[in-house]
């Protein structure tokens, strides 16, 4: 019997009644770790991948090339289905299209291009501003037709929702499902009136972020169509933290063996499929 395949996983997320909180991953062994757990999808966030390969704050200085690669090796660690945040497209409308192809090939099963003016312009100020809804509308269309895979979901993204209201976000939303995309994703909701405002008028799943805590009921938001919420990225801070108390506590003089908190061997082999690697080493080498 063939296997449901992680793209398959993740439009039954898009298609089903529920809304589920996807799992922070940046790497394979995070990835197995949310797979285990039970989450039904990952997401691979810019400004985790900006941490996680350079070591740098989320100011789109991550390359697309670097970004794919990353998505690349955490997709071929398991079947966990990835959602990533592909921020503007590295570029253009036409970078849009090179950036689908690449991602595509990587393993993703859903990628968001969104339409904020990135990366920081010259004499901005720091002030986010969105693109032209027409340039936005290209962006979208060029996403559309650099998939192959018919099974690729491709979020259309804007943060207008916080930055220049609810009927500018409405008019977005509205521009953007017309191009094809398959969900739509809405950062910045201030709150319930606003996301019903905005879900009445869309026929496509959403997905949401950076929304507020009086919002996380994943009932209501189901009832929304809202079909994935983000909940943050927790786990790579956590994980910052982790390596720094070891690091300072070895480096305080902290016997190993008196370390807290350091992953067990049966956890170790787990998330590394030691027990994988132990039978094709019988089967291939001895």
């Amino acid at each position: 019997m063939r296997s449901t395949t992680p793209r398959e996983k993740f439009r039954a997320v898009l298609s089903g009644e529920r809304c589920v909180h996807p799992g922070s991953v940046y790497d394979p062994i995070s990835a197995r770790i949310a797979e285990d757990l039970g989450f039904e999808v990952g997401m691979f966030a810019g400004s985790v991948a900006s941490m996680a390969v350079l070591g740098a704050p989320d100011l789109i200085v991550l390359t697309l090339s670097e970004f794919a690669d990353q998505a690349r090796r955490i997709c071929r660690a398991g079947s966990l289905p990835l959602m990533v945040d592909a921020d503007h497209g590295y570029g253009n409308a036409l970078n849009v299209k090179r950036t689908v192809e690449e991602l595509e090939v990587a393993g993703i099963s859903g990628l968001s291009i969104e339409d904020t003016v990135l990366p920081r312009p010259f004499g901005s100020g720091g002030k986010t501003e969105l693109l032209s809804i027409e340039e936005g509308v290209g962006k979208m269309k060029a996403a559309v037709a650099g998939r192959s895979d018919p099974g690729l979901c491709i979020f259309g993204r804007t943060s207008a929702a916080g930055i220049t209201g609810t009927e500018d976000c409405i008019a977005r939303v509205k521009a953007y499902q017309d191009t094809g995309v398959d969900a739509i994703f809405l950062v910045g909701v201030k709150d319930r009136a606003q996301l019903e405002a905005i879900a009445a008028e869309t026929r496509l799943p959403l997905m949401l972020g950076g929304a507020g805590k009086a919002m996380m009921d994943k009932d209501y938001l189901a009832s929304q169509g809202v079909r994935i919420c983000l909940q943050g990225h927790q786990p790579f801070a956590a994980g910052v933290q982790a390596v720094y108390a070891t690091l300072k506590a070895l480096r305080d003089g902290v016997a190993p063996a008196d370390l807290p908190g350091v992953a067990s061997a049966e956890l170790m082999k787990q998330v590394t499929r030691g027990d994988d690697y132990d039978r094709w080493t019988r089967d291939f080498l001895d």
